[in-house]
């Protein structure tokens, strides 16, 4: 089914070599270890291995060959995003260059004063966009809505390495007390991020098309999205060579409560991403219900 689970692949002691690469060696040589990191996942995940080859060769249409190649290098892209995560958070932010393409739609949305709500997706780095906006001096608070899912020991391990994040989290909870914290965090004119394409299983979902096929998405921020009289703008953040990252922005056209026009619009701004980032859609699970046929 397309749920997923909550939780990432990794282990403390793999993160305590790549952040003592990163600090003693410099990013580039944390690349270089993620070869044979990403050459286990590609030889022994296979299960993560089934999902991510048949994004590559039923949804885009490639070559058994060219999918094969395409997963391996879809694991060192994404163990990328890791690295460049944790050395951004570490302090090394300037090692970096940054892009931005629709930067005044965020800018006009603070001027109005109403709060707005972010909805990204499992594609590119959005983690890092508390430090990428940091360079445009935009003051503002991001609540990121989230479940508390992951594993723990490992995100105890990063905020000793790491500087203290600025985003605030909403965790979504069962006594749904987290819709008041959005609505408090939107009265203050604070933005609100959702990502849009994993829901959990219990949970309510609404089923659209992308590339192609049938999938499931979480309702929930398609539901607040379209009922809040708020501005709503997709947002990614995507890896370029040579450390560069390139932010993407665009307001979505919002009819107050029809969520599935929303969700609809939504999918495909994250086509258009995927089909300039293929390898960068980091969803390794049955996204597609494939079991379910």
């Amino acid at each position: 089914m397309s749920q997923w689970d909550g939780k990432s692949k990794g282990t403390v002691l793999g993160y305590k070599i790549f952040v003592f690469l990163i600090q003693k060696a410099g990013i580039k040589s944390a690349y270089i270890l993620l070869y044979f990191v990403a050459s286990y996942y590609f030889l022994f995940l296979k299960k993560s291995n089934r999902a991510i080859s048949y994004y590559f060769k039923e949804r885009l249409d490639y070559s058994y060959f060219k999918s094969k190649k395409m997963v391996f290098k879809s694991y060192y892209t994404f163990g990328q995003t890791i690295i460049d995560k944790v050395a951004i958070s570490a302090g090394m932010r300037n090692k970096f260059t940054y892009e931005f393409d629709g930067i005044e739609i965020l800018k006009q949305l603070l001027a109005e004063k109403k709060g707005g709500v972010l909805i990204s997706a499992h594609v590119g780095n959005f983690e890092i966009a508390e430090h990428f906006l940091g360079d445009i001096d935009l003051n503002f608070q991001i609540n990121l809505v989230t479940t508390d899912l992951e594993h723990s020991h490992i995100k105890k391990y990063l905020e000793t390495v790491t500087q203290k994040p600025t985003v605030k989290f909403i965790i979504i909870k069962d006594d749904l007390s987290h819709i008041f914290e959005i609505n408090a965090a939107l009265a203050n004119n604070e933005l609100v991020c959702f990502t849009g394409d994993r829901y959990f299983e219990g949970t309510k979902s609404l089923s659209e098309k992308i590339l192609g096929q049938e999938a499931n998405f979480p309702a929930g921020p398609f539901l607040i999205a379209s009922r809040l009289r708020v501005p709503v703008v997709f947002v990614y953040v995507m890896k370029e060579p040579n450390l560069h990252y390139h932010l993407y922005a665009r307001e979505a056209t919002v009819k107050h409560r029809d969520e599935k026009a929303l969700l609809k619009e939504y999918v495909q701004s994250v086509e258009t991403i995927i089909q300039q980032y293929p390898l960068q859609w980091f969803n390794y699970f049955d996204f597609w219900k494939r079991s379910e046929k």
